[in-house]
């Protein structure tokens, strides 16, 4: 199988990003954002979903987080889709249950080429740590677009916001590790009977 990785940079005038990842790695990562939350966040990410991934950023964070984490969704986003290149031999769908405590969240996913993001999450506090909260609905809906992934995230159970975010990045982990897999039994086939996995 061809090498599964990619690499950008991405630069606006509001952020400048570099981002690499391999998806047959070993969860091994370097984090570097500015938003200290939003790093322990992609650290479980990396981690859960054994993707290797190098993010760095140097965004407005005088201003707020709203534009780096935006712009590292679609970065990242970006550079799934390109790692994953041609769809061949991946099972395509994911999905994962993750309990943390009392908090209880639900993620599936279908790496179709057709971006959609349902969110059902909601937070009785404004800010985790040095983020605001809202600003997680962002990172999944670049992501979702810039991958090309149709994103069901939904919290079930919780009363923690720490838990209930960390419980969602770890169902995406294990969500994406299935989804971007190599199928044994079909490794040399297009997950679909329509011939097609671009999203048209």
């Amino acid at each position: 199988m061809a090498d599964r990785t990619a690499k950008l940079e991405r630069k606006t005038n509001e952020t400048a990003i570099s981002v690499s990842v391999n998806l047959d790695g070993s969860g091994a990562r370097t984090i570097e954002t500015g938003v200290g939350f939003f790093d322990h966040m992609l650290d479980q990410l990396a981690k859960h979903s054994l993707i290797d991934m190098q993010i760095k950023a140097d965004g407005d964070l005088h201003i707020d987080a709203h534009h780096t984490v935006e712009d590292i969704g679609w970065a990242l986003g970006t550079a799934l889709k390109q790692a994953v290149g041609d769809k061949i031999g991946i099972r395509r769908y994911g999905h994962a249950y993750i309990a943390m405590d009392e908090a209880l969240s639900r993620v599936a996913l279908d790496f179709s080429g057709r971006p959609f993001l349902v969110w059902k999450a909601a937070f009785s506090q404004d800010r985790l740590g040095d983020m605001d909260t809202e600003l997680f609905q962002e990172f999944f809906q670049a992501l979702s677009s810039a991958a090309g992934l149709t994103l069901h995230v939904h919290s079930l159970e919780g009363t923690n916001n720490h838990h209930i975010i960390e419980s969602i990045f770890k169902a995406l982990a294990k969500a994406l590790r299935m989804a971007v897999e190599v199928d044994s039994r079909a490794s040399d086939a297009l997950p679909s009977t329509k011939g097609a996995l671009s999203g048209a």
